[in-house]
């Protein structure tokens, strides 16, 4: 019997542990928002469900021990018995607790890396929207074909300039649309 309550009171103690070690990777999480430590979520969490299915199989155990009485106990030793089914059952709580917990921090961090994700695309694609506009232009004057300022020394400045107005134009209006 003081085999089993040490043995529960270890996964209490490693339970605690791992609840530590969550925090801690969390509070990485915070600052980098990378791949790595999401994946040392997933492995806690991972350990969170083999010690849950282990606590499961301690508790059948001990019920059927207690049932069964197996062996002469005495009234210290039924009273043992009972507080380890206690803490094997505290255990099994606190292990479905951290691992729902672990579960929705996951989906919480994988959210946010993904709006951010989403944030620097759309970023990029305005970037890209308002740099197609002096694009554009220069293409159309630089056919084969007559054009306005074909004659004009300045033509280059003009057109570098109306080039520049309209993308001014475009980022201030994509800027008020909140696309920026």
């Amino acid at each position: 019997m003081q085999i089993l309550y040490r043995n529960s009171k270890l996964y209490l103690q490693y339970l605690r542990n791992i609840d530590k070690a969550s925090g801690l990777i969390e509070n990485r999480l915070h600052k980098s928002l990378r791949n790595k430590e999401l994946i040392q979520l997933l492995e806690l969490e991972k350990s969170l469900v083999y010690f849950s299915t282990s606590l499961k199989s301690n508790e059948m155990v001990l019920e059927k021990i207690q049932r069964s009485n197996p062996i002469k106990m005495y009234q210290e030793d039924a009273e043992l018995l009972d507080d380890v089914i206690i803490e094997n059952k505290q255990a099994i709580e606190m292990a479905n607790i951290y691992s729902n917990i672990l579960s929705g921090t996951m989906d919480a961090y994988a959210s946010v890396i993904s709006n951010n994700l989403n944030i620097v695309m759309k970023f990029l694609t305005s970037v890209t929207i308002v740099m197609s506009i002096p694009t554009m232009v220069a293409s159309f004057f630089g056919m084969n074909v007559s054009v306005p300022f074909q004659g004009n020394p300045h033509a280059f400045t003009i057109i570098f300039i109306i080039s520049m107005f309209f993308s001014v134009i475009l980022a201030i209006t994509m800027v008020r649309k909140e696309m920026f």
